[in-house]
């Protein structure tokens, strides 16, 4: 087992403001690096995320604001900080692509390639799509529009360099089938692997001719071409944590053999990060991630988010009106990581009134007012021989898998057997019988799994975590309001 561990989200594009879609990656990533914080200690993980800088859509928004593409990237890299301290994401690194250490580790591995003969200079002719920054061949265009994103494509003749995807096509189809949680879920390395069998690859032109785009990191060996977002951004995992040395070898602490790396991606990027990008890292000589874990998407009525139709969800509403924690627990409990989901406000409530109050919230409250009513607020001595009898799945753990829904799932099943016990046990008749040995190891017996509960919650609902903690104390209660007050629903709620 690998004792380290370096988790990923995509860098963000900074064309447009945060969606669901960007907080619903990090917050699964922060999950996944506080958990494995409890597991492997602080210092043996990393947490990076970032910002997407470069490319053509940023040059075209920027000009519609009046401003420079460093000036509008400035401008927007702003909403992604404060929505990730809002939903308190605990990454370690924040890289933009702008960066000096970044545009540095990208020109010299596009240095190697060039001198390895992995990238090579051809003459472009074929349709290109701006919104998705996508050039497409003649045969893959069946009319003028884009096949991702259906809008209008432009035909293009230019001078380019391109990557050598095809010498490597039956290598990466190798690598999968022999590393089974190299792509995850298995539908997405299904769709891989289907892909690399029934189609050819097209090299990879990766580079954009400055005449056309100057927003970009330039070639040293070509100072006409600046160079293709997406192996710009690709190239991020490594410029955040490493770099090259003097003999091409790329160094770094977080991408050796005793580290478990892990990318966290929308399926709309599977193409790029599991055919593009272990391409690019076997050419240059470095070991691939263990996983590239694509999750499904967040939908309204089964339809798609978007702009043009007015159903985006803002996270810094959602988490807002109903809590960072709630809107945490929301997106990782509803729907298991992988598949798509429906969104609603009123799925929220449900949750928030079954789960979080009724369940959660009303274990805490109603242990906190049995130890203020029988022991002034003193937690009563654990007796270890009258809490023998007294276990509720203690070797229970949150699951170092994708699937957060499941591991909360079996949480909740602590929680709500706890609650049974004191429907069951009745530690109000205890207390009139005066059997106090058997009252205070029950009442401890609950404090300990509210303890339990308080530490597995941790990597999903953190600002929970703490205030159970604050509240349950070491020996003396601080019992506060109710966690999570019912949302008592109206005919406009």
């Amino acid at each position: 087992m690998a004792n380290k561990f370096y988790i990923t989200t995509p860098i963000y594009y900074v064309n447009a403001s945060p969606h669901i879609g960007h907080s619903y990656t990090t917050i699964a990533a922060d999950a996944l690096a506080r958990y494995h914080r409890q597991k492997l200690g602080k210092d043996n993980v990393w947490f990076l995320t970032g910002t997407d800088e470069h490319g053509q859509k940023i040059q075209k928004a920027a000009q519609v604001q009046g401003l420079s593409p460093q000036e509008f990237a400035d401008k927007v890299v702003v909403q992604f900080r404060e929505l990730w301290q809002k939903l308190n994401i605990s990454y370690n690194d924040f890289i933009r692509t702008t960066e000096e250490r970044h545009i540095k580790v990208v020109q010299k591995a596009l240095e190697i390639l060039y001198k390895n003969g992995d990238i090579y200079l051809d003459k472009y002719e074929g349709w290109y799509c701006t919104p998705c920054e996508t050039f497409w061949t003649q045969t893959q265009i069946k009319n003028p529009l884009c096949p991702d994103c259906q809008r209008p494509v432009e035909k293009i003749s230019e001078t380019n360099y391109f990557l050598k995807l095809s010498k490597y096509q039956a290598w990466l189809i190798d690598h999968i089938n022999k590393n089974k949680d190299f792509i995850k879920p298995d539908t997405r390395r299904a769709e891989i692997l289907s892909f690399l069998r029934d189609n050819q690859l097209n090299d990879l032109c990766i580079s954009r001719p400055t005449e056309r785009l100057s927003w970009g990191i330039p070639l040293t060996f070509s100072p006409n071409h600046v160079t293709y977002v997406w192996f710009d951004a690709l190239i991020n995992y490594l410029s955040a944590v490493g770099h090259f040395d003097e003999k091409d070898n790329y160094v770094s602490e977080w991408w050796g053999k005793d580290v478990n790396i892990v990318h966290l991606i929308g399926k709309d990027i599977l193409r790029q990060h599991a055919v593009y990008w272990p391409i690019i890292l076997h050419a240059l000589n470095i070991r691939l991630p263990d996983t590239v874990f694509a999750h499904g998407w967040w939908l309204i009525q089964d339809t798609k988010m978007s702009k043009s139709r007015g159903n985006v969800v803002s996270p810094i509403e959602m988490s807002g009106k109903y809590g960072t924690d709630t809107y945490r627990y929301f997106l990782l409990r509803d729907v298991p990581f992988g598949l798509d989901g429906n969104f609603s406000e009123e799925a929220i409530i449900k949750r928030f009134n079954g789960d979080l109050a009724n369940d959660l919230g009303n274990l805490l409250y109603r242990t906190l007012t049995m130890i203020e009513k029988y022991y002034d607020g003193n937690i009563p001595e654990l007796n270890m021989e009258k809490a023998d009898n007294l276990d509720i799945s203690s070797d229970l753990e949150v699951e170092a898998s994708f699937n957060f829904s499941s591991a909360l799932e079996k949480i909740w099943l602590r929680i709500n057997l706890a609650n049974k016990y004191i429907e069951e046990t009745k530690p109000w008749n205890l207390a009139k019988q005066k059997k106090e040995d058997e009252l205070k190891a029950f009442i401890r017996f609950l404090v300990e799994a509210i303890r339990e509960v308080s530490l597995n919650i941790e990597p999903f609902m953190p600002k929970t975590s703490q205030s159970i903690r604050e509240q349950i104390g070491q020996d003396k209660i601080k019992k506060g309001a109710p966690l999570f007050p019912r949302i008592e629903l109206t005919p406009d709620t």
